[in-house]
């Protein structure tokens, strides 16, 4: 496992960003691409259809894209997650304390449903007060999956341990990791 300050062995063409909702992985992913001049696929758009459904062209896409020479996106979704796993050149953790991805998810969310942001494919945040009866609210999920990345990413090191990994403990470690490592 690397930390922000260690070099990277090679530069990356295929880049897979870790990290709970809401931590920031689509920001640092799309970062990432324009640093290396590699498209950003947000995974979350291939994801989600209208209402919220699961699309089902979304394997079919990952695989598509993943085979490409090149990519940055986020490492999500059980369905896809070994594949993009094997397939990247890198692993990007962004490793928040629970403190921070809270403050960012609660801001998040009230900031997209009073505006009334339309996400992908047509989808809204649903209306705040859902996050007392919905167990799956973002807010919640968020809350209860926050331990789950540590588990993976040891898994995935376990799995392959030729695949770099950048562990980023913070923003601010983020933004001197694109300084330092991607320029």
């Amino acid at each position: 496992m690397l930390s922000f300050t260690d070099p990277l062995p090679e530069r990356p063409r295929r880049v897979l960003v870790a990290g709970t909702s809401a931590s920031g992985k689509t920001t640092l992913a799309r970062a990432i691409g324009e640093r290396l001049d590699l498209p950003h696929i947000e995974i979350d758009a291939l994801f989600h259809g209208p209402d919220w459904t699961p699309r089902d062209t979304f394997v079919a896409e990952v695989e598509e894209f993943s085979s490409r020479p090149g990519w940055v996106t986020e490492w999500q979704y059980s369905s896809v997650r070994p594949l993009l796993a094997e397939r990247a050149d890198l692993m990007v953790w962004l490793d928040l304390s629970r403190a921070v991805v809270m403050r960012q998810v609660v801001r998040r969310t009230v900031r997209r449903s009073v505006r009334n942001q339309q996400l992908w494919n047509g989808n809204y945040e649903p209306p705040l007060r859902t996050v007392l009866t919905d167990p799956d609210h973002i807010i919640r999920w968020a809350w209860k999956t926050h331990h789950e990345n540590a588990d993976r990413i040891t898994a995935l090191h376990e799995q392959r341990p030729d695949l770099p990994i950048v562990r980023l403990p913070s923003h601010t470690a983020a933004r001197q990791w694109l300084d330092r490592s991607l320029q």
